[in-house]
């Protein structure tokens, strides 16, 4: 399931933007934050348009993280940084 807009708790915070890629971890945390319904979108979204969707991310990292070299080690906390929103953005699970 995707996000159509923008996910509020009860005071307004933004918990997860527009076009979000829900997970089982993030609807088992709904209840938490009383919320009982979600805004999806309707239908499946096109190959296509999941591919635009993935590159946009990845070229807006590339550009976030454009000083930060992948393969130096000795900056691993925003190797680790970018990871983390990689996944996030693309909608992977973490293995626990």
């Amino acid at each position: 399931m995707i996000l159509s807009d923008e996910l509020l708790d009860i005071q307004g915070h933004v918990l997860l933007p527009r076009g979000t890629v829900l997970t089982d971890s993030m609807l088992a945390l709904m209840p938490r934050h009383r919320i009982d319904m979600l805004p999806v979108l309707n239908g499946a979204t096109s190959a296509p348009q999941l591919a635009a969707n993935r590159e946009h991310h990845q070229r807006r990292l590339a550009r976030l993280f454009r000083k930060n070299d992948p393969d130096n080690d000795s900056d691993w906390a925003t190797g680790l940084l970018r990871r983390y929103i990689e996944d996030y953005r693309l909608g992977k699970e973490r293995a626990e």
